[in-house]
């Protein structure tokens, strides 16, 4: 998913230079993959069948190579947008089905793994970038292209297995009395969270589409590039590491903590040029843009609101979209202009994390399960069931 996503960010300054991709229709492009991935996310919310299906899984992951392999073989810009469109649709249904299985399974395991596993995109990233800067000198972006759907293609096998998070509980099984406890609310912090998400995305998503070209004006042209693997080598780690911080600080708090530096990150390159200010610019950016969804995803997952990983997911594509039609009035002048407005965007998502922390509910109560045990062995001064072991209840 990361190479599919994301191959488009290094591969488009040599779209610009031997294809004759102007800076709007690059825009477009770019849309038109947020404008899919939003349609993903929605597919995601209203049939939830989708994010069960290991079969849908699959097929997301053959059509998104498919997708690629197929860029270089017309030079029409409404092929390329049904391209990208599709590209982004699939991914998102990728996404959305990995995230819920995991948030799922790896529920009671230690936080580092589920970092470790939305690591998997930073790698993406910097394999992509490494493969362009590789084909750069000699290569076509045609090539380019074929090369990304290659590696894609090899890694395909290794997440063929991967299932879906569990399925709605067996309707033929017997039915089991349950204690119910009262579902907390907390739509008031899933809103402040899915307006920072949102502006996340219409931030994130300029710096991540026009990073390596803006890098590329003021630096060598193979520093743009370069600058991408290391956005990617940081994503890798990262999420692992603010996933491991969230067991000693509250998310909310790390949310605040990781879209300011990002910001900090994405301003770099349009304040002041140089290689230095690109190489700590990618550094922050790629430090935190994966860990900022990792939080907000857990986080939603916490609050236990409805379908969460899938609504936060559209609206983060929902701000994907707005953010390259917002920038590319901008592109006229260059660069830095977007980069500006990305990073104020990103210090407004910011402040809606910083409302997220007001009165947050940390400890949350435990979610119902159905236990097996008959409608006697329920002790009303626990609102739990008897284990049948000596002081030991199972809480519902």
């Amino acid at each position: 998913m990361g190479i599919g996503r994301f191959v488009y960010t290094p591969i488009l300054p040599l779209m610009h230079a031997q294809a004759g991709l102007s800076a709007g229709a690059g825009a477009h492009l770019a849309t038109a993959n947020y404008g899919g991935y939003l349609a993903g996310a929605l597919a995601g919310t209203l049939l939830p069948r989708l994010v069960r299906s290991a079969a849908v899984l699959r097929g997301c992951l053959l059509a998104l190579v498919a997708s690629l392999a197929a860029m270089p073989l017309t030079h029409d810009t409404t092929a390329w947008l049904l391209l990208r469109l599709g590209a982004g649709a699939f991914s998102a249904l990728i996404f959305v089905i990995a995230a819920s299985s995991l948030l799922v399974r790896l529920r009671d395991q230690p936080a580092h793994l589920q970092g470790w596993a939305f690591g998997g995109v930073g790698a993406g990233i910097a394999l992509s970038g490494l493969l362009v800067l590789m084909l750069r000198s000699a290569g076509t972006w045609q090539a380019a292209w074929w090369a990304s759907a290659a590696l894609a293609a090899l890694l395909v096998p290794v997440s063929w297995g991967l299932r879906p998070g569990p399925d709605s509980p067996d309707p033929s099984a017997p039915s089991v009395p349950l204690v119910r406890t009262p579902k907390p609310r907390t739509h008031r912090w899933f809103s402040a969270l899915l307006v920072s998400y949102t502006l996340e995305g219409i931030g994130y998503i300029i710096a991540g589409t026009f990073l390596v070209a803006a890098i590329e004006q003021s630096s060598p042209g193979w520093f743009g590039s370069g600058a991408w693997v290391l956005v990617g080598l940081a994503a890798v780690p990262s999420s692992a590491l603010w996933a491991a911080l969230g067991r000693r600080w509250s998310r909310p708090g790390l949310l605040l903590a990781a879209l300011c530096v990002q910001a900090v990150g994405i301003a770099l390159p349009a304040l002041t040029g140089g290689v230095a200010a690109a190489l700590i610019s990618a550094v922050l950016f790629g430090a935190t843009f994966i860990g900022v969804s990792t939080l907000a995803l857990g986080t939603g997952s916490h609050l236990r609101f409805p379908r969460a990983v899938a609504l936060l997911t559209a609206g983060y594509s929902a701000g994907q979209i707005l953010g390259p039609l917002l920038a590319a009035p901008l592109l006229h002048h260059g660069y830095r202009q977007a980069l500006i407005l990305a990073a104020a965007t990103v210090l407004a998502a910011a402040l809606a994390a910083l409302v997220l922390r007001v009165g947050f509910p940390h400890h949350m109560p435990r979610a119902e399960h159905p236990v097996r045990r008959p409608v006697s062995a329920v002790d009303p001064r626990h609102g739990a069931v008897a284990s049948g072991r000596s002081g030991a209840r199972t809480a519902e």
